[in-house]
Formats: C-alpha cells, structure tokens, sequence
C-alpha cells in the first residue's frame, strides 16, 4: 500500500451522499455498489437516501422542496464538511478535485455529499452547505449523479494515492 492510501486510512475519513430520491433503478445502484466497494479504504463512502416531497397536480412544489430539504438537513452528520452538489457551484476537473480531497482530509471531518430533488436544493440547504459543487452546465438525472459524484470519489483517492486508474 501506498502513502496516499496509508493516509486515507489514518486519517478515518468518511462520506456520506445524501441524495433526495428513493428506489434507484438496478443499473445505478450496481454501478454506485462497485464503486462503493472500491472506495472503502480510501474514503468509506454511504448512501442515505432521502424521500422526496410530495408533488403532483394540486401540489406546492415550493412546500415539496422544502419538506425533502428539512429531511437532508437531519441527515447530515453532526460536524461534517457539507457539499451541496450545485449547478450554480464551482466545477472541478479531477485533479481539482483531488486537492480539495486533500483539503477534506487536512481537515479531519467527516464529509456529506447533498444530491437535491427535481428543482434541485432548498434554500436552507443551500445555506447549510459549505461549499457547492457543479458537474458542469448539462442537466444529469439525480440518480446519475449518485454515479457520478462516487466514481468522481474514487478517482480523486485514486489520483493521491497514485493509482493508475486515473490516466490524465
């Protein structure tokens, strides 16, 4: 084992991806389940799913948002670093990404990654949230982006552990 890998251990660093949805469909959970497994030493990483709020025809969509946003906000780990997952964030390229992990880690908190519901974030969440982070500027499926931001994960534990499952 290497030295980025001996520090991740060390360190105890854990995750937890908050996302506003239930039920994901086969193909994303397998796919978050594998690299679930693979981040194990570097980053242990869970997933909590948050049910979302109630919309439909009739429905608040406003009151719907803030419900599920009342739902993350209990979720997150008492003195965890909060990353909202934000259209409006800062995008990182993988390298970034990994120096923010090492920034994570010279913190010595635990993280939470927050996935929001189809119009995204309540306002409370937003406030809540340390820092906010983009994907970029395509709109992604929320269940996509559960994927995403774990393989994401494991790249960037990849990059300082100086594995070659990153090739820049």
């Amino acid at each position: 084992m290497d030295g980025g890998r001996r520090a991740a251990v060390r360190t105890g660093l854990k995750a937890k991806l908050i996302a506003v949805g239930e039920h994901a469909p086969t193909w994303v959970a397998q796919g978050f389940a594998d690299y679930q497994k693979r981040l194990l030493h570097g980053l242990p990483l869970e997933l909590v799913e948050v049910e979302p709020g109630v919309r439909g025809k009739g429905r608040d969509a406003a009151r719907a948002m803030s419900d599920e946003g009342a739902r993350v906000l209990a979720a997150i780990p008492r003195g965890a670093w909060v990353v909202a997952l934000d259209g409006r964030g800062k995008a990182h390229g993988s390298e970034q990404l990994a120096q923010r992990m090492e920034h994570w880690r010279g913190q010595g908190r635990d993280l939470a990654f927050l996935i929001g519901g189809p119009e995204g974030h309540a306002d409370q969440v937003l406030s809540r949230a340390d820092e906010h982070w983009s994907l970029g500027p395509l709109t992604l499926p929320h269940m996509l982006v559960r994927l995403l931001v774990a393989e994401q994960l494991y790249r960037a534990v990849s990059i300082l552990g100086n594995h070659p499952y990153h090739r820049a």
